[in-house]
């Protein structure tokens, strides 16, 4: 892990070009995993957690936990300074691979395009898609129906979409984390959302603060 934001956006430059933005993802999908961190009150413990569901029924077949320290204080652009390492000890415990990954964050709808879910793209080699709660790059408010989407845009590049998943919601923030086009990335987000938020991401979600409060 780099020691410095500095370090940490020369590395984000280096691997950027390595992100492939294109496809229809995995051909066989059996397993798809979310991945979310919880972040300790008052201190700087975080808690990843890793839920993989059975990408038919959506039901858990495994999950897993890491604790770890921030080593950083949060500064925008440089999430994964902060998460990654107790991101990789969770992937790590687990016992076979997912065919998907969703991180609770951004891909390359990032200032150097090149968000947490193209770190753990590249990491795992897994394809992986970055659905953010807030917007990390300006969008219009797309149309109510669950499927509409409007661009994030920076400047004249295309980097994401507003997607809603169900009628009426705020919408999520969809962008490619690796080995995925953004069509299929929606598709997929849509596949798995039977709230807001997509099943990946609730289960994690829950998870990690379920466990940062045993802390």
């Amino acid at each position: 892990m780099p020691a410095t934001p500095d370090e940490a956006a020369a590395e984000q430059e280096r691997l950027r070009p390595l992100v492939d933005t294109t496809g229809p993802g995995p051909s066989d999908l059996r397993t798809v995993a979310g991945i979310d961190v919880a972040h300790r009150d008052g201190t700087d413990d975080v808690v990843a957690a890793v839920v993989v569901l059975d990408a038919v029924s959506l039901r858990p077949v495994e999950t897993r936990t890491a604790c770890g320290r921030a080593g950083h204080p949060y500064e925008p652009g440089f999430l994964a300074l902060r998460e990654l390492p107790a991101v990789s000890a969770a992937l790590e415990a687990l016992e076979r691979v997912p065919d998907l990954i969703v991180c609770d964050g951004a891909g390359v709808a990032h200032p150097r395009r090149f968000g947490l879910a193209c770190h753990v793209g590249l990491l795992t080699g897994v394809s992986t898609i970055g659905v953010a709660k807030s917007p990390p790059m300006p969008f219009e408010m797309p149309k109510p129906a669950r499927g509409s989407w409007t661009p994030q845009v920076d400047g004249d590049e295309v980097v994401g979409r507003a997607l809603r998943t169900q009628h009426g919601v705020q919408p999520v923030f969809v962008s490619v984390g690796h080995r995925i086009g953004l069509d299929a990335a929606c598709d997929q987000v849509l596949r798995l959302a039977r709230h807001r938020l997509p099943e990946t991401t609730r289960r994690a979600d829950r998870l990690a603060r379920d466990a940062a409060l045993r802390l």
